[in-house]
């Protein structure tokens, strides 16, 4: 993709409360973490989101294929489980 697609995408997530809700939960689940709801703040799925993808920064992922590719499959799970998700009151849409 040309220009900052995948950079641009990932600033958007990391802003997204329900994706921030959705690395609590998986702390939770796939390591017993004790983290509450509301833990993960905008800088905390950013570094995670880095960490994750193997890069210093979000630009890298518009510039380093195997970066963007895994970008994207994080995508894919939030987006399957935000669709799996039931509706919470009170809860971020």
């Amino acid at each position: 993709m040309a220009g900052n697609h995948h950079a641009r995408a990932a600033g958007i997530l990391c802003r997204d409360p329900v994706f921030r809700l959705y690395l609590d939960r998986r702390a939770r689940v796939r390591f017993s973490a004790d983290v509450p709801d509301g833990t993960h703040t905008e800088q905390d799925a950013g570094d995670w989101l880095r960490k994750a993808c193997q890069v210093g920064s979000r630009s890298e992922l518009d510039t380093n294929q195997q970066a963007g590719a895994t970008f994207r499959l994080i995508q894919n799970r939030f987006n399957r489980w935000r669709a799996r998700r039931p509706k919470e009151q009170g809860a971020p849409s």
